[in-house]
């Protein structure tokens, strides 16, 4: 009994408190747990990311979706090509979620 409890003569109540998770241990939340592992592999790419030379990193995010766009662009040939790529580009982005 704590000496506040004592002194008051009240009894005492045990609170509880929750551990912290132990490493391994899986979130009781199956959603907690898919997002804190899209979390960290979000995090990790970018770690990744940066620390790729200029080259490497075009040619993983940015050299595949421009030459798919610029291959369309030279069959399409349109009227304004920078806004058509910019178009395509925007439009076919592999980040973008909304579809």
């Amino acid at each position: 009994m704590s000496e506040d409890a004592e002194m008051k003569g009240e009894p005492e109540t045990e609170t509880a408190v929750s551990q912290p998770a132990e490493a391994g241990s899986a979130p009781e939340n199956p959603d907690q747990a898919a997002l804190a592992e899209k979390a960290a592999t979000e995090a990790q790419e970018k770690i990744d990311a940066q620390a790729l030379p200029i080259r490497t990193y075009l040619d993983q995010t940015v050299v595949p979706i421009l030459l798919q766009g610029l291959s369309d662009l030279v069959k399409t040939r349109p009227d304004d090509p920078v806004e058509y790529l910019a178009a395509y580009l925007m439009k076919h982005n592999p980040k973008n979620t909304k579809k």
